[in-house]
Parts: structure tokens; sequence; C-alpha cells
């Protein structure tokens, strides 16, 4: 059997399938993934991966690219399945996907849908209503005919030691980037929190992606090592896995935290609902408000002066909550 598994959003996206892909991967004899251009590198780090293709959808993402029939044929041309996974988030539909896939003559295709499928959906599925993205991921793979092999936590291939970028000493990692402005703690609030760790006596990696280096910068000042722009993906997992606990909001590296079982406290913004995107399967806290006036509304940008739902938690509250869920050694 050659299984296709479809998910073609983030990083974070990516590494929430991994458990599924695992499921997957147990009964199949080969396993593609189909991602976007975000998610390769997650796809890349997954256990049960043998081949990914990349392509960036033109439903999928904030920047989605115009239709090109072109690029279609091409990806309609290439994939080749006997059966296919399609995953997506609860507010997304799957048939778009699934045209290309039987347009790719795949017979067997399994997605979560309210939307009636007619012809393109073998298993139209119905996900539990709160259920998290990881849960909701594996409960289609198990309606599909791949029921799940272990205990379902996110997971990457084996770090490598990161002890040359972050120094052996014990430390903490803080983020403080995100994906969309509305998921972000302030600058001004992180670096407040990379002082008051210090205090504490915690030792502050701080990292961040090429372009967050002004940002990094910021927020490490004096009193954090700073690594922004300095680790790909791969190294950024073995920076976090070598951490007692990782503060960040809800974007991709939570969930890599997760991913190498690391605990996290979780800067989030109710833009989009917690408990299906929490860090899955490790120690965490939720800081921020999650009844405040944005919550559910999906905002990449607060829509709420102020910010209050994140600028209501403050740098003491982060040093407690890392006291309470970090890693003793």
């Amino acid at each position: 059997m050659r299984a296709l598994v479809t998910r073609l959003d983030s990083f974070g996206d990516m590494l929430l399938a991994g458990p599924a892909i695992r499921a997957v991967a147990a009964r199949a004899d080969h396993v593609t993934v189909l991602c976007g251009p975000a998610g390769a590198p997650a796809a890349r780090m997954l256990p049960g991966v043998d081949d990914i293709l990349v392509w960036d959808a033109p439903w999928v993402g904030f920047t989605p690219p115009p239709v090109g029939r072109g690029e279609v044929e091409l990806i309609v041309d290439t994939i080749d399945a006997d059966t296919a996974l399609i995953l997506t988030s609860f507010h997304q539909s799957p048939l778009p996907a699934a045209l290309l896939l039987r347009l790719a003559g795949v017979g067997f295709i399994a997605a979560d849908s309210d939307d009636y499928p007619g012809s393109l959906l073998d298993v139209r599925h119905h996900r539990a209503p709160h259920a998290h993205e990881a849960e909701a991921a594996l409960d289609l793979a198990e309606a599909a005919g791949f029921p799940r092999v272990d205990d379902g936590r996110l997971r990457v291939l084996h770090p490598p030691n990161a002890l040359r970028l972050t120094r052996p000493e014990p430390y903490v990692v803080l983020h403080p980037g995100a994906s969309v402005p509305a998921r972000a703690w302030s600058r001004e609030r992180c670096a407040e929190a990379v002082r008051e760790l210090s205090v504490a006596g915690h030792r502050t990696v701080v990292t961040g992606g090429p372009g967050e280096r002004e940002l990094t910068a910021y927020v490490a000042g004096d009193h954090g090592l700073d690594l922004g722009g300095r680790t790909d993906a791969v190294e950024l997992a073995g920076v976090l896995a070598g951490a007692r606990a990782v503060i960040t909001g809800n974007t991709g590296p939570a969930h890599l935290a997760a991913a190498v079982g690391t605990p996290v406290v979780s800067l989030f913004a109710p833009v989009v609902p917690a408990e299906r995107w929490y860090p899955y399967g490790v120690p965490h806290m939720l800081l921020g408000d999650q009844d405040a006036p944005c919550a559910d509304s999906r905002a990449r940008d607060c829509p709420v002066p102020g910010h209050p739902c994140l600028q209501s938690v403050t740098a003491e509250d982060v040093v407690a909550a890392v006291e309470k869920v970090m890693v003793v050694e």
C-alpha cells in the first residue's frame, strides 16, 4: 500500500499530524506527505515519513499564490498513492485537496468534512466537537483503518545535541516571535521576563528565525543568550530538547517543544481555542485571558486596543509558571 497524508498548513500543524502519520506508517508500505512550504521542515523531521511533496496550495496560508493550471496539473501528475488521508484544521474544508487526489487516481480518500463530499471521499468523518488537533487527526486515521500504534504523543526524529550553541549550563528558552502578531507577547514584556528569570537564577536562551534577529537581540538584552537566526528547524529541536522549559506563544516552537518532551509555558492568545491547540502531551501552563473579546475570532492582528489578553500577563507570572512546569535536573 502506498499512502499519502496531506497537511498543507504551517510548521506546527505538520508536527500535530505526526501521531496520525505514524499510525498510517504502521500499515502502509510507503508513506508520502503532501505539505506546504512552511510545513516541509517539520515533515522532514517526522518518524514514519518516506517521502515528501511540497506544494503551495492556493487555498491555504496567509499569502496564498494565485491559481495556476500548470501547477495544479503538475501536482496531479506527481501524486502516486493508493490511499490518502487529508488532514485539516476544524475550520477548513478538505474538498479542494480531495478533488486533486481523485484526479491523480487515488482510490481511497478519507477526511473530516462537514460539507457534502459527493464522490470525493470514501470516508466522510466528523471530528469530535472539542478535540485537540492531534487527537482529531488520530481519530480520522482510525476511521480510515489506521489505528493508533503508540501513546499518540508528538515526536520528531532524534534531535541533535545543541551544547555548542547553548553552552552546557541549565537553561530555559524564550521564543518571542509568533506566526501572526495577535499571538505574540510584546517585546517589552519578553525582555522583562528575561531579566526576571535571570534574577530568579534561570539562564535564558532566546530563539527566533532569520527575520527576527532584531527582536531576539532586544529581548535577550544583557541577561539572555541570543540565538536569533542561528538555528534551522533541526537545530532548534536540539535547543528546545535541552531546555528545562520553553516559553512561547501559540506558534510552531510550542509544538516542537512538545515533540521533544520539554514542558511549555504557553502565552496563549484566545483568537483560536486553546482546547484544540495547547502544547500536546507535555506538562504545560496556559497564560493569557482565554475569555478576552478576541476569543475565537481567528484574528491575525489583535482587534482589541492594548492586546489585553496577553498584556495582562506579567514577567512575574511567567517566572512562577516556569518554576511550576520545568524539568528538574
